[in-house]
């Protein structure tokens, strides 16, 4: 059985590798290779003292606007007119396309952002893919641990289907929505144009797309004595 639907289009530096039934694939030795064929250095914008580079390979394409307080690991790719606001730390082995936002105490780990993908309030995104239009809600964080260490498995309908990655967070498709404070649990695949309702904890797992996860609670008011 197939995976949902997932990306209109992938960017131009991953299409002749990538394969749609292991979308987690592109954050191994493809993102490697991609960020390892960047040169030493190339900045298309203004940096200001404020913002630190660490190591090389640091790649930002034009009108990119960093404020104070960023920190950039290189490898890195950054692609024109993109944000990057207080405070964001994006480390090395990262690959951010144009137009996308990260906001402030944001971090970004050996991820890869399709054009438009926003991570833009006090989010986590740790070996994770961010389609097109992808919007993340203040807190979300996309875990990508295990605490036993072992391999990410994603069941689906189909059974489960082993990544080989010990380290997997997230794949959301284009215009995929969570919203403030959920937490999608190491392997989540959610197809495109889903939206997740504030606080979802998401389990493991292959999702489809164009579909609304709610959460359910139940609230009790008691008296005050």
């Amino acid at each position: 059985m197939s995976l949902p639907a997932l990306f209109d289009r992938i960017p131009e530096a991953f299409v002749d590798r990538w394969d749609p039934e292991r979308p987690w694939d592109l954050l191994g030795e493809t993102l490697d290779a991609v960020l390892g064929d960047l040169p030493i250095q190339r900045l298309d914008s203004p940096v200001s003292p404020e913002i630190h580079l660490v190591g090389e390979k640091i790649v930002l394409g034009k009108g990119v606007r960093i404020a104070p307080g960023v920190v950039l690991e290189g490898p890195v790719f950054i692609g024109a007119d993109t944000e990057i606001r207080p405070g964001a730390y994006i480390r090395g082995g990262s690959w951010i396309g144009s137009g996308c936002v990260i906001g402030a105490s944001t971090e970004i780990k050996h991820s890869i952002l399709f054009d438009g993908a926003r991570a833009p309030h006090l989010n986590y995104v740790g070996d994770s893919i961010l389609g097109e239009g992808v919007n993340l809600g203040a807190g979300t964080i996309l875990s990508n641990f295990r605490h036993d260490g072992g391999q990410i498995v994603l069941v689906g309908d189909d059974g489960p289907r082993e990544t080989g990655r010990r380290k997997l967070g997230a794949v959301l498709g284009d215009d995929v929505a969570t919203g403030c404070n959920c937490v999608l649990h190491p392997g989540c695949l959610v197809g495109r144009e889903t939206q997740l309702y504030p606080g979802v904890q998401l389990r493991s797992g292959i999702y489809s797309h164009r579909r609304i996860v709610k959460l359910e609670q139940s609230l009790e008011l008691v008296e005050r004595r």
